[in-house]
């Protein structure tokens, strides 16, 4: 049995930000499932989104980022967020993030992304994930109070109700199982668990998230007894790399906001037909529009073209894209690129207060798997890597706080693989895989409807049927987890997005096409319901 006196899920910017808190009062285990720049952190181009310029000030960001979510965001936890989030920023550049400079160097260049109605993002060219990653990471390997377990896979959440111990009727995490290596499975205990295992862009088969984006932290929760909400409110980048071989390779919001147009295959600007701000405007507009556009017209692709700028101004803002495309024979400067929307962002997740808190007590979730209630209907762009700061910092604080009452004394039972043998028929797992992916895009994608969703639904409870009898007869593999999470993940999508029955946000349908104050509050899914 592994102990610490914490264990940190997940190893992208709201993980790595707890530990390095925590580590001062303790112990810390990281999980990581594949490699350590391989988190969604690590892919995220445009930047963090805080106020610090003149013109700039909190009701600003406070209002943009509430008019993005369409009625649903949380107010305190906006506040929070946006107020926090220049100080966690700057703790950030503390530890030797390096964002670009505005001419002469003095001051910071800021991106404006879309909704935004200032500029305020800060940003590492088009790679300001990647810094951020090794930043943290940098920090964390030089403390001697953290280890990380790399690769390794959490199976489950360890809690007191699962074992059979009564605390006041309370239940509280203690720790996880976890696969390790060559189907080695072992309990992590620990004092406080975090849950930060990102998003659930796996779950469709067109999305810019990265291979571990299975939805695993969420899923885990929602086992251990967690309420769910929002899963409906799935957000689709806009603009992603049509191309065979790029895997949807994400092209930045940010390109838009340096003057980059979208038009169709013939050249023809659309986007003033959908909204004021034209390419500014939030990214379900814009990803709708694209997909209708598409769809009006039955073309497979739209354009993004920014030959208008300076070819030294695009090749100094957006380095990666620059070279990525070339790489593919795009040369951006020269001629607009192929681009379609893709699955990008889960503004759902596990239900958590200000602290980051769950309904279990010491299990706590941060970044892209939790919902605070900060993105509402739809996220503003680039405040998901705030949130992560933000959160990561407030659930340390947190932990640290509760130590005192953390001690469980308890027997963890070993992993007991029961009669489990390994399995001679893995095309299961490969069939499975793909089936969800493609159900999702097509029935609960950009645009959906009640029938599409009834379909849905039906092909997740039967493939949940075939993976749970897979599950419990044949040996765990990395594979089969991260399918078992994403089936349950999708069902969640489908759950919540059947609940409601209006248009807001990024949930759109074709049968309630308006937006009803009858649904003016969150999708809340208990699994103790």
């Amino acid at each position: 049995m592994n102990k610490f006196d914490f264990l940190v899920i997940g190893g992208g910017i709201a993980g790595l930000t707890y530990a390095l808190e925590v580590a001062q009062h303790g112990t810390v285990a990281i999980l990581v499932k594949k490699g350590l720049e391989e988190s969604s952190t690590s892919w995220a181009q445009g930047g963090v989104a805080a106020v610090t310029s003149a013109d700039d000030n909190y009701e600003l960001h406070i209002e943009d980022t509430k008019k993005a979510g369409a009625g649903l965001c949380r107010q305190s936890t906006v506040e929070i967020v946006v107020r926090e989030g220049p100080d966690r920023v700057r703790e950030l550049i503390d530890r030797g993030a390096h964002f670009d400079r505005a001419e002469g160097g003095s001051d910071y260049h800021l991106h404006q992304e879309g909704g935004h109605s200032r500029r305020r993002i800060f940003h590492a060219a088009d790679q300001t994930g990647s810094e951020i990653q090794r930043t943290l990471l940098r920090a964390v390997n030089a403390h001697p109070n953290i280890k990380f377990f790399s690769p390794s896979s959490a199976i489950d959440i360890i809690t007191t109700h699962k074992l059979g111990i009564d605390l006041n009727k309370k239940n509280r995490a203690i720790g996880a199982y976890v696969y390790l290596h060559a189907g080695k499975i072992e309990p992590f205990v620990a004092k406080s668990v975090l849950v930060a295992t990102g998003g659930a862009g796996k779950v469709y088969l067109y999305t810019s998230n990265p291979d571990v984006a299975t939805g695993d932290g969420i899923a885990m929760c929602y086992r251990a007894g967690c309420r769910v909400a929002n899963m409906e409110f799935f957000q689709f980048h806009p603009t992603c790399l049509y191309h065979p071989q790029s895997k949807s390779f994400l092209i930045t919001e940010a390109m838009r906001g340096e003057g980059a147009k979208l038009k169709r295959v013939n050249g023809e600007e659309f986007m003033h037909k959908y909204h004021e701000l034209r390419e500014l405007a939030p990214r379900d507009i814009v990803a709708r529009a694209i997909d209708n556009e598409m769809k009006l017209h039955g073309e497979e692709h739209v354009l993004l073209d920014i030959t208008h700028r300076d070819p030294e101004f695009v090749k100094s803002h957006f380095p990666m894209i620059y070279q990525r495309c070339m790489s593919f024979g795009f040369d951006i400067t020269k001629a607009p690129i192929p681009v379609v929307p893709a699955a990008h962002y889960c503004c759902g997740g596990v239900v958590s207060d200000e602290h980051g808190l769950t309904d279990i007590d010491h299990l706590y979730v941060a970044g892209e798997c939790a919902h605070t209630g900060l993105h509402g209907a739809n996220r503003l762009a680039s405040n998901s890597l705030l949130e992560g700061l933000v959160f990561g910092h407030r659930a340390a604080e947190h932990s640290i706080q509760s130590l005192k009452d953390a001690t469980v004394e308890c027997r963890v039972p070993a992993w007991d693989p029961g009669s489990a043998t390994d399995s001679d028929e893995n095309v299961v797992i490969t069939q499975n895989w793909d089936e969800i992916r493609r159900f999702m895009w097509n029935y609960v994608g950009i645009v959906r409807s009640s029938k599409r969703l009834e379909r849905a639904l039906h092909r997740q409870m039967m493939i949940e049927k075939e993976i749970n009898d897979y599950y419990w007869n044949f040996t765990i593999t990395p594979d089969l987890l991260e399918l078992r999470n994403l089936n349950l993940v999708a069902g969640l999508v489908v759950r919540c997005a059947m609940a409601r029955k209006e248009s807001r946000g990024l949930h759109y349908t074709i049968d309630f096409p308006r937006t009803s104050d009858e649904f003016l509050a969150d999708t809340i899914l208990d699994p103790a319901a």
